[in-house]
């Protein structure tokens, strides 16, 4: 059993800053790629940021420069900290993790639920 919680969303004023949290829970034997995705009514969702296992990221150039992606290993967490926030940017934000459970160590991409960003004067 793998579960995926974002956390962290919220209402923020353009300009302001949040820090999003996704924890994976379970009986899980490794964490490769991590992902935030979003969502904005009634658009497509979108890749937002990547990390890899060893550190690597990519970012969508809407966020660049505003955005970083982080994760602790040990705590099988992946964050994504958004500063300079745009009304743009409200959109659900979704954790997207590529995790191998430990009884059947074949890594598969599991999603969030979900955590409403809202960018708004």
């Amino acid at each position: 059993q793998v579960q995926l919680v974002e956390s962290g969303g919220g209402l923020v004023q353009p300009g302001g800053s949040l820090r999003l949290s996704c924890v994976a829970s379970g009986t899980i034997f490794g964490i490769d790629v991590m992902n935030w995705y979003r969502q904005a009514s009634g658009e497509e969702r979108e890749l937002v940021a990547m990390i890899t296992r060893g550190g690597n990221t990519d970012y969508a150039d809407s966020v660049k420069g505003r955005f970083t992606i982080s994760r602790d290993n040990a705590k099988n967490t992946v964050y994504l900290q958004m500063n300079s926030l745009k009304p743009e940017d409200t959109a659900v934000y979704y954790c997207h993790c590529n995790i191998a459970a430990t009884i059947a160590p074949r890594y598969e991409y599991y999603w969030g639920q979900g955590t409403q960003v809202t960018v708004s004067s």
